[in-house]
């Protein structure tokens, strides 16, 4: 029987505030709170589906980052690496919007304990892993985290590591001197698998090219040729009529073939935040398991579950996104 790897995910991990039954922060007296994270939550989505996943972060060395090591923990991830540094952990606070009303975040964040984090010797991270998945957040923290994460991407590709690369430009996180897009079009050559679409290929390239399925094969082609490393690119595109009701596909370009999925509709969105990361983990999971094109069915079922599901984390399982991606999506009560 062949030996199991390990997914290795890395990134920041924040505590996340927000006042119940859709409210204004003016209308709360008190706040919900879960622990989460880009990176982290593509790792705890991949967990639940049954996956060896090792999340490696840093968080403040108080009861807050004890209580996020527990978080995760009870995810199923291994937390054997994780480091506790003498940093607050970084915090978000998400008004959820409804109907017309969007939802709003305001970050708390700056000096936290992931931009402290401190030397990791990716080589032994590495012994038993056989994908690695990053975005373009954690570069933007500090310096640190930057320096971190390239000698990562340096590792595993010596070591022969998949590395999806999901590069999100957030320009106002880039606040300690270094250009963003260069730094997202080095450490994209470093990596595999691009999770993106046309807004992030223009962003780090500096292209214009047009979000019609013509301008995503173009701008794929010449992704693929800047960065000849990148072998796959997969996207997702979101159509929100509002708040509360979205809808998503997928589409993708692998070995010189346009791939794309069916849309799936979502009338009553639960919690938006964290289903770009389901669909990252939907795809991770896929490409283990299935062929190019069945993986990004799975991506994209995965993605429209994780709109049902409060909270920053993918609770649901492979039978559950099988039947979704097999059109079963009329929620019938299962007895």
């Amino acid at each position: 029987m062949a030996e199991t790897k390990n997914i290795v995910t890395f990134g920041e991990v924040l505590m996340r505030l927000s006042p119940a039954e859709n409210r204004k922060l003016m209308q709360a007296t008190s706040l919900d709170f879960f622990f989460g994270g880009t990176e982290m939550n593509v790792g705890a989505s991949l967990s639940y589906l049954g996956e060896s996943v090792k999340h490696i972060t840093a968080v403040s060395n108080d009861l807050v980052g004890d209580a996020a090591i527990a978080s995760m923990r009870q995810y199923g991830l291994d937390v054997s690496s994780v480091q506790k540094v003498n940093h607050p952990i970084g915090q978000y606070l998400l008004e959820v919007g409804s109907g017309m009303r969007s939802s709003q975040i305001a970050y708390n964040r700056l000096n936290g304990s992931f931009a402290n984090i401190q030397e990791i010797d990716w080589d032994i991270q590495f012994e038993d892993a056989d994908f690695f998945h990053w975005t373009g957040i954690s570069p933007a923290i500090s310096e640190g985290a930057y320096q971190t994460l390239k000698a990562a991407l340096v590792s595993a590709n010596a070591k022969g590591l998949q590395i999806t690369a999901d590069p999100a430009y957030r320009s106002n996180l880039w606040q300690y001197g270094r250009n963003g897009q260069e730094v997202l079009k080095e450490l994209v050559s470093l990596s595999t698998i691009f999770i993106g679409g046309v807004n992030e290929i223009n962003e780090i390239l500096g292209s214009s090219f047009k979000q019609d399925k013509e301008g995503f094969i173009e701008a794929s082609k010449y992704l693929l040729n800047a960065c000849p490393n990148i072998t796959q690119v997969f996207d997702k595109i979101r159509t929100g009529l509002s708040a509360s009701w979205q809808k998503i596909y997928g589409r993708a370009w692998v070995n010189n073939t346009y791939l794309e999925t069916s849309e799936l509709e979502i009338t009553q969105v639960v919690d938006r935040i964290g289903t770009g990361d389901a669909y990252a983990a939907g795809l991770i999971y896929g490409l283990r398991h299935f062929d190019a094109e069945k993986a990004l069915d799975f991506a994209n079922a995965a993605c429209a579950l994780k709109h049902t599901i409060l909270g920053d984390v993918n609770l649901v399982s492979v039978a559950e996104i099988t039947e979704v991606m097999h059109g079963n999506t009329g929620g019938r009560i299962k007895r």
